[in-house]
């Protein structure tokens, strides 16, 4: 029976591989032929340079603050027209609290409590920012704006973040930024590829060098996927360490949620600091975020090659990336490292999100018409053809997902918690587990529809709640980003922390400028 079974497993692994060969050919060749379109080069040198850099450089007047909003916006304003990433800015805003900066630097002021004092940032658009675009992508929404900030924004403005706008995102939830409102965000290395989502107008011009400083929120991969796409690093913090109000248009009262934030940044430096600015006050002690890490006492778990039925089979380059990154983790370990790819869990991850996604507290089909009635399905399925429907195919998908079986209570909890204790057990709180962050590098936009599973290697680990960091690892043969994701359990983010530092010290992990550099 074990032999059928390998065999069968063998020729349906066989079948994906065509399909999805398939697909690639007709994208690729017939539909849009991969023609280069580079971004011009930055004008302004200074917005190459880490956060902490910059933020060091306004203190000891070596630029001013205004100098620095002004690269950004200029920056911004460069690349913009070809990425689509920023749908809304407050640059006239922004420009005058430089100037304020500036004076209170002048003055020698205390600024000791605002480590980004003069720094810009930006956020993406589902996350509330005072007089900003506040539309989550919906038509039934479009011209709206927020009457206040998010939770986060407040605590990255509270350290002295300047912002400068928002930036695209999908309707809702979807692995691509498109919505009916502002149209589609392009991959900063091919704009004939997706930015990944929802957080994809982010990383996309975090990559392009418009932003210093992005700020994502993860329900399944929203931070990860487009880091992983746009070639930068991106975090998702220990759920529930993060204010989730002015999120998706949270209070902050509701129950249990996968929902958290997290930094999105070039570099490796920037990942610990900024975490810091965006967790909660009163859950930073238990982050242990200035606790020092001895790599050589970490255990290294990995996996090369998951085995979810429904997500395409492992690229070799992604093997390889995973492979790259254990290597380099093995030279400075003093552990063995172990391949752990028999957890059965791991071939449960899109059942076990859309169960959990289904006890959020937002009405999916309430919120598509900003709960003025209810979307309905096979309305909204009648209208999709006519072109009269205001949702995108992504939400008419979901609607009817949401008319099909989910999994019971029983068989989702026991296997939700039987993955939480079987990585618990391994990692410890001195462990990291290597996973690979995707199947593919960033696909061709709308290929996502023929492959809607791909995104459960992310979603799993939002199911138990665990900080995960991807890390990009340069680029493959086509110029788009490889990467992998680095797990650990619940409250030890500064474990991802420090093997992204460490893999971007010695050479093997970092981002790679999507233009031309000198």
């Amino acid at each position: 029976m074990d032999a059928f079974r390998r065999v069968f497993r063998g020729f349906l692994t066989f079948v994906r591989v065509c399909y999805d060969s398939t697909v690639n050919l007709i994208f690729s060749s017939l539909i849009y032929q991969d023609k280069p379109f580079p971004l011009p080069p930055p004008r302004h040198k200074i917005v190459l340079e880490s956060a902490n850099q910059i933020a060091s450089k306004i203190r000891t007047r070596q630029i001013s603050s205004v100098e620095v909003v002004q690269a950004f916006i200029d920056r911004i304003n460069e690349v913009n027209p070809q990425l689509n990433a920023v749908v809304d800015n407050r640059f006239s805003e922004a420009l005058e609290e430089a100037k304020l900066v500036d004076q209170k630097i002048a003055l020698e002021e205390d600024i000791s409590d605002k480590p980004y004092l003069g720094v810009p940032f930006t956020s993406k658009e589902s996350t509330a920012c005072n007089g900003l675009s506040y539309t989550l992508g919906l038509m039934s929404r479009k011209g709206k704006t927020a009457e206040e900030d998010a939770g986060i924004v407040e605590r990255v403005k509270a350290a002295g973040g300047i912002l400068l706008g928002v930036t695209n995102i999908p309707e809702l939830m979807w692995s691509e930024a498109r919505n009916m409102v502002y149209g589609q965000s392009n991959n900063p290395y091919n704009l004939c590829r997706t930015t990944g989502a929802s957080s994809g107008g982010e990383a996309c011009i975090v990559s392009a060098c418009g932003s210093v400083l992005g700020l994502g929120t993860d329900l399944g991969g929203s931070i990860r996927i487009p880091a992983l796409y746009c070639g930068i690093y991106g975090h998702k913090l220990t759920t529930g360490t993060t204010a989730r109000r002015g999120i998706y248009g949270r209070t902050g009262k509701e129950g249990r949620s996968m929902l958290t934030s997290g930094p999105m940044v070039k570099h490796a430096e920037d990942l610990l600091p900024y975490s810091k600015c965006i967790v909660s006050p009163d859950k930073l002690p238990s982050l242990n975020l200035d606790k020092p890490v001895n790599l050589s006492e970490i255990n290294i778990f990995y996996v090369e090659e998951p085995g979810d039925g429904k997500v395409s089979p492992m690229s070799n380059e992604m093997r390889e990336a995973v492979r790259k990154c254990v290597k380099a983790l093995s030279d400075v370990s003093q552990s063995e490292t172990k391949d752990v790819s028999h957890i059965d869990q791991f071939r449960m991850g899109y059942d076990l999100w859309r169960y959990w996604t289904s006890k959020e507290n937002e009405c999916f089909t309430k919120m598509l018409v900003d709960y003025k009635g209810e979307a309905v399905w096979w309305r909204e399925l009648l209208k999709l053809p006519l072109g009269m429907s205001n949702v995108t195919l992504p939400s008419l998908m979901k609607l009817v997902d949401m008319q099909l079986p989910f999994p019971s209570d029983q068989w989702a909890e026991e296997n939700t918690n039987a993955l939480r204790t079987k990585l618990t057990d391994l990692l410890g709180d001195n462990g990291v587990l290597v996973f690979p962050s995707a199947p593919e590098t960033a696909p061709h936009h709308y290929v996502t529809f023929f492959r809607p599973f791909n995104f459960s290697y992310w979603a799993l680990y939002n199911i138990v709640d665990f900080p995960v960091t991807n890390i990009p690892l340069g680029l493959n043969k086509n110029g788009l980003p490889l990467g992998v994701q680095v797990i650990a359990t619940s409250n030890n983010d500064r474990l991802c922390f420090a093997v992204a530092e460490y893999l971007e010290k010695c050479g093997v992990a970092g981002w790679k400028p999507p233009f031309a550099t000198d």
